[in-house]
């Protein structure tokens, strides 16, 4: 039985759904340049859509405008205090708290950016998806930085992005560390 319906005026919020990010994230930390991407690595879109498919997406107006539809087979929520309109299947929340409970879709939840969210969601998180770049990009967009000692690595894949740009690159998943 639930305590709070025993005891009158105390309600239970309801808990948030584990959250996870998933962010491309440069050897410099940047996460974007001009709301764009500043590399293009069809294998971490194909990766992306594979993990947040079937889930709820969070972003932020930017990666939102960066984006311009709804990402298919996900709920998609967009933090924002504007107001305006957006298309059918983006539903917007002014909050990352409000977002979180307006989830229907099966955990986890995914933040995808951009810096300022991640950052909000960072301390909340419970799983990374990075795909980490091993190479400095020019950009203006930051992932928050990392306290490792936090994070445990159980996952890692390495990858060699060729062409005449090329570089290393690895898909990693990190969990919190019991703590």
């Amino acid at each position: 039985m639930d305590p709070s319906h025993d005891t009158p005026g105390i309600a239970t919020a309801p808990s948030a759904p584990p959250l996870a990010i998933i962010a491309a994230v440069a050897s410099n930390g940047v996460i974007g340049d001009g709301n764009c991407l500043p590399w293009r690595l069809s294998e971490d879109l194909l990766r992306f859509r594979a993990l947040t498919t079937g889930h709820t997406v969070i972003m932020g107006r930017r990666t939102w405008e960066s984006i311009g539809r709804p990402l298919p087979g996900r709920q998609n929520i967009v933090v924002t205090r504007r107001g305006g309109a957006l298309p059918t299947g983006v539903e917007t929340a002014p909050s990352l708290d409000d977002a979180l409970a307006r989830v229907r879709l099966p955990a986890p939840v995914f933040c995808i950016g951009g810096g300022a969210l991640y950052r909000e969601a960072l301390p909340r998180a419970t799983t990374l998806h990075l795909t980490e770049i091993a190479r400095a990009f020019p950009g203006d967009a930051y992932f928050p930085a990392l306290d490792r000692s936090e994070w445990r690595e159980t996952a890692r894949e390495r990858r060699t992005h060729t062409g005449p740009d090329g570089f290393e690159y690895a898909f990693a998943t990190y969990e919190r560390a019991a703590g």
